[in-house]
């Protein structure tokens, strides 16, 4: 029914020509809401911000507009791919889109068009999307606090537009992370321990690394427990590569 169905998620912050990480997405809209999240995750941090006395996720609220965005509003019948593209200054969106407008879109003097009303309202109905409109407005409130006062553009055309604005602070955390995680992963080509792994990393506080760097080398896939049946066993210890490893 969408044989033009693809997303394209890039990374270029160094190799420009060609790209530095890539995600080709083919598979229903669900699916890609999930890895095109997951991509966003492994490139940009989460800082912290409290609204009241309570956390909110910058990143999430923002991308999470952006990205249903591309899903739900997009002009499927036409063969331009999406794509979603990390560079070292923004993150842009485009899609191919039936314009009702022409060029920038204002937060306060805008209408909500709903282009594909049934694909928004199962994403509603699942918990992805909120009201129509609401996310234009979420984005913009969220972004100067995520990029330290910068706006996002959302422009109107044949192909729409969304260019959503990092810091260099941003960018350069995002960059660190991304080198400790290849560091810690060639470091254990040879199966190593919790403590072991720590001491590599000069990370003295567990519960930290245990949240911050390790949980998230699991989650996605670049580490793996050489006694997976038992995650709290003294004698555990982690290794990435192809090959089962277990510790006799």
């Amino acid at each position: 029914m969408l044989p033009h169905h693809r997303t394209d998620a890039l990374l270029r912050r160094k190799n420009l020509d060609r790209y530095d990480d890539r995600d080709d997405i083919r598979t229903n809209l669900i699916e890609s809401h999930d890895r095109l999240m997951a991509f966003v995750a492994k490139h940009l941090p989460d800082p912290f911000y409290l609204e009241g006395d309570t956390r909110i996720n910058l990143r999430n609220r923002i991308f999470r507009e952006a990205v249903g965005n591309i899903l739900i509003h997009r002009e499927y019948s036409n063969a331009f791919p999406a794509k979603m593209i990390g560079e070292s200054d923004r993150v842009v969106f485009e899609n191919a889109n039936k314009p009702h407008g022409q060029g920038l879109i204002d937060p306060e003097a805008f209408t909500p068009f709903p282009k594909n009303p049934i694909v928004a309202r199962v994403f509603k109905e699942v918990g992805l999307a909120d009201e129509l409109g609401s996310g234009v407005r979420n984005v913009f409130k969220y972004t100067g606090i995520f990029s330290n006062g910068g706006n996002p553009q959302f422009i109107e055309d044949d192909v729409f537009k969304l260019i959503i604005p990092v810091t260099a602070q941003v960018t350069a955390h995002a960059t660190a992370q991304a080198d400790r995680e290849k560091e810690i992963v060639s470091f254990c080509k040879i199966p190593r321990t919790r403590d072991a792994i720590q001491k590599h990393t000069n990370i003295n506080h567990r519960e930290y690394f245990r949240k911050e760097v390790l949980n998230p080398l699991l989650q996605k896939g670049l580490l793996k427990m050489t006694l997976p049946e038992k995650p709290n066993s003294p004698r555990q210890k982690y290794y990435s590569g192809d090959k089962e490893v277990r510790d006799g």
